[in-house]
């Protein structure tokens, strides 16, 4: 038998706002300044899908520089007004991700379990007008862990209702990954990784775009 899914927890960079090339713009602007190269082709294949933390950490291990935690945090706060400032002007907000949200917090809560830091997310929930339909959000300042970690997802998950189940929307392998660790049902979307991609790494279904995910789609068997 079918259990309805009524909770639904997004990911957010690269499934609700295109902000990844963004991202990738603060994360090379910033690490220019220390010598340290990154190509848009490395980052979309290696570290899309970290949050700050994980991703200058693994960049500066890759290219054999000191990534201890002051390094790191340094690097964190350097990339913070640069990503503000260009998302002032190069923001996207992916077709139908208002509405979707809209439409879900008719069936039940709606969390946000993302890598991206805190203000970038609150920022980015009032340009679309969803804010209030947000119930809580999962940020990198709130786990210990980045996907693909499982840490985020669970504790967006413990934040539901009694025993109501959720339904992950992911766009990332790292987020797949993470949501079925954390035993989610996930349904991905292809804004940054193909359908074979995601379906490889463990997505119970995979849509082409926002509006492609009818309630029916998200709410399938567990």
């Amino acid at each position: 038998m079918v259990r309805p899914v009524r909770s639904t927890l997004f990911d957010f960079n690269g499934v609700l706002v295109d902000d990844e090339h963004i991202h990738f713009g603060a994360f090379a602007e910033v690490l220019a300044r220390r010598g340290i190269p990154l190509s848009e082709r490395d980052y979309a294949e290696r570290y899309l899908g970290f949050d700050d933390a994980g991703a200058f950490r693994a960049i500066l291990r890759d290219g054999g520089a000191a990534s201890d935690d002051a390094i790191v945090r340094a690097l964190i706060d350097e990339k913070k007004p640069v990503y503000m400032r260009r998302i002032a002007t190069e923001l996207r907000v992916f077709e139908g991700a208002a509405e979707l949200i809209r439409r879900r917090t008719k069936l039940g809560a709606v969390g946000i379990v993302s890598g991206a830091l805190r203000h970038e997310i609150e920022h980015c929930l009032a340009i679309m007008g969803v804010a209030h339909a947000i119930a809580f959000i999962v940020s990198a300042e709130d786990t210990r862990a980045c996907k693909p970690d499982p840490e985020g997802y669970r504790i967006g998950a413990g934040k539901l209702p009694g025993s109501v189940p959720a339904v992950a929307i992911e766009d990332s392998i790292a987020g797949v990954v993470a949501a079925r660790a954390a035993g989610l049902r996930c349904v991905a979307v292809t804004h940054s990784y193909s359908r074979a991609e995601l379906e490889l790494a463990g997505a119970h279904a995979v849509a082409d775009s926002l509006p492609e995910l009818t309630d029916a789609l998200l709410d399938g068997d567990l």
